[in-house]
């Protein structure tokens, strides 16, 4: 029926079967029974036959608005699912917390200013909570925290985007040294129960002979460093996390024998998104160039704020 309104609104539009015929490259003929054709499946006259050359009645007026607006529709839905079409519509991603920081603003606003007609809608949650809501179509993509070598689960497209090297730190003033006894010593602002990093960490440190005494369970790494930073235990943070984070006290940077723990960074997403496929392109790129330029194996340690910087460029070395 799609082809039979579309000769309607060519008819309509060029005033006579003929030149509509010329526009569809068709002939006459193919016209005339497209539209007869779609006034016997409407069960109405359409045309009023009784000038020359034909026209529209009132009721095929009527049906021509519809028919325009049906043929628009459609094309929508056609774009929608179309790889070189401009993106355009509802974009709805999630974001696992420990991803959710300021600095990813910049790559959903390369987004948007790039494809103004896309809109995005922006969820943070837990990374078990998000591929849920992928899977139950909630959303249409999730950036998250998978174990390394890990994949969310099927039907979910999968790209890992970067790895995440987790760091343990304390505070300024702290005095543990970086082999595992006096870790194992040490009290600990970790995640509560159920994140596989502190699962990893325990493990490792009761493979060395010591179990972790936990003084608080967090899930805000904001607030985990500065309970890190006050003094209140040792805490397992993110590289990139601690080194953009600006704040007056610094931290110290633990590194013991043998402990290299990372997590991979991915884009999930569910299946095709069509025209939208370039949007969630472009953001998977951003969000890898963020994380590649906070891929750093420094200590993190910074001065207090104030300290004018020939000042500190003038102290002698202990």
């Amino acid at each position: 029926m799609l082809d039979d309104l579309r000769a309607l609104v060519e008819f309509a539009q060029a005033g006579s079967i003929a030149r509509a015929a010329d526009r569809l490259f068709r002939t006459p003929s193919a016209i005339t029974r497209q539209v007869q054709r779609l006034e016997a499946a409407l069960g109405a006259e359409l045309l009023d036959r009784s000038v020359k050359p034909p026209r529209l009645n009132s009721l095929g007026s009527r049906v021509l608005e519809q028919a325009r607006d049906l043929l628009q529709r459609t094309e929508a839905l056609k774009s929608l699912t179309s790889h070189n079409a401009e993106p355009h519509g509802l974009l709805r991603i999630g974001l696992a917390h420990a991803l959710a920081e300021g600095t990813l603003i910049e790559p959903i606003r390369a987004l948007t200013e790039k494809y103004p007609k896309v809109r995005v809608r922006l969820s943070s949650e837990l990374t078990g909570e998000l591929i849920q809501r992928l899977l139950a179509g909630e959303l249409d993509v999730a950036a998250v925290l998978l174990p390394e070598g890990k994949a969310a689960p099927s039907p979910l497209v999968t790209n890992i985007i970067a790895r995440d090297r987790m760091e343990i730190v304390q505070g300024a003033a702290g005095k543990v040294r970086g082999d595992w006894k006096s870790l194992g010593r040490a009290p600990w602002v970790l995640n509560p129960p159920g994140c596989f990093l502190r699962a990893s960490l325990i493990d490792r440190m009761e493979r060395a002979g010591f179990t972790p005494m936990i003084a608080a369970e967090v899930h805000n790494m904001h607030m985990q460093l500065a309970f890190v930073q006050a003094g209140y235990g040792l805490g397992l943070l993110p590289a990139r996390f601690i080194a953009r984070n600006h704040s007056i006290d610094p931290v110290k940077v633990l590194r013991p024998p043998s402990f290299e723990l990372h997590r991979s960074v991915a884009i999930v997403r569910v299946g095709q998104l069509g025209a939208l496929g370039k949007a969630l392109d472009l953001l998977a790129h951003g969000f890898r160039q963020l994380f590649e330029a906070a891929d750093t194996k420094k200590p993190v340690t910074r001065q207090r704020r104030g300290v004018p910087a020939n000042r500190r460029a003038a102290r002698p070395r202990k």
